[in-house]
């Protein structure tokens, strides 16, 4: 069966070798404390809540998985120059392995004008959206006009725009940033042709789902078993349908703390694999939809 992982990130060797050096020559203080922070209680001693693969070892995963493809998310940098850094490194893993790998790119709307070139730079150079991004971390307004001018490009260049949602029901952790729901139906409203995927099942939006009509909002299952229990598949499946559920590990992070000591897909899969779907309602999630939305 077809698997392609929507959510994915991926770091350079520099980023990778010295995750906290390198963040803090890039300014990058939010991300090192996401990224490289610590586990005490519930899971191995001490553990690390992600890891930071090469994309030799992400694809050897796959491999061991059963991943035919993963889509390399960006993040919601900071600084644009870290953003144009993760572009370029994407932009050569994808000359190198254009049969494996797919990206999203990072901008950040501080940048203006140079935020929308980086964006045409991106359709020309293969990739096929924009995100993960985050106004609410990267300290955007809804109504910033390149923030708005950024989602309406992204609309007409046919690239899906992938946002982090934060569940506002889930327990404090470092670097946790709310990210009120009303803000991702404002978005979807206001920018009908533009194709929003809502990061971590929509924090808890697609449950719900009272906005139904809103062709334009996708789910991903990014880091879904950290936050939710294995019912939440057949649960916003019955409040949403299957077609709009995209499948996302959110890779490298440790997503079974309790007995997984490194990065790997096996037991999100195994989850789904598990989880009270029928076969046309798996395979969708598991590659259809995302093929569809990206256009492959």
């Amino acid at each position: 069966m077809r698997v392609i992982d929507a959510h994915v990130h991926l770091y350079s060797p520099e980023a990778g070798r010295e995750p906290t050096a390198w963040a803090a020559a890039r300014g990058e203080p939010h991300w090192a404390e996401l990224c490289t922070r610590r586990r005490k209680n519930g899971c191995v001693a001490n553990q690390p809540v992600q890891g930071f693969p090469s994309v030799d070892q992400l694809l050897r995963d796959m491999d061991a998985a059963g991943v035919t493809q993963s889509v390399l998310l960006g993040w919601y940098w900071e600084n644009h120059a870290t953003c144009m850094e993760q572009n370029r490194f994407f932009a050569r893993c994808l000359q190198q392995h254009p049969d494996r790998l797919a990206a999203f790119a990072s901008v950040h709307p501080a940048a203006g004008a140079a935020a929308l070139q980086e964006i045409v730079w991106a359709k020309e150079n293969g990739f096929c959206g924009l995100g993960e991004l985050s106004p609410h971390s990267q300290h955007v307004a809804l109504n910033d006009p390149t923030w708005c001018e950024l989602l309406t490009l992204a609309g007409k260049l046919g690239l899906p725009v992938n946002l982090h949602v934060t569940d506002p029901r889930s327990r404090m952790f470092p670097g946790r940033v709310e990210t009120p729901l009303g803000d991702f139906v404002r978005l979807a409203r206001e920018f009908p042709q533009t194709r929003f995927i809502l990061a971590h099942w929509g924090g808890g939006l697609a449950f719900d789902a009272e906005d139904r009509a809103l062709r334009n909002i996708y789910y991903d299952t990014a880091a879904s078993p950290l936050m939710y229990d294995p019912g939440v598949w057949s649960r916003v499946v019955e409040a949403v349908g299957s077609e709009r559920i995209l499948f996302g590990s959110d890779y490298p992070l440790i997503l079974f703390p309790q007995r997984e000591a490194v990065p790997g897909f096996a037991g999100i899969l195994q989850e789904l694999a598990e989880a009270e779907l029928d076969t046309e309602q798996a395979e969708a999630i598991l590659a259809g939809n995302t093929a569809a939305l990206l256009g492959w």
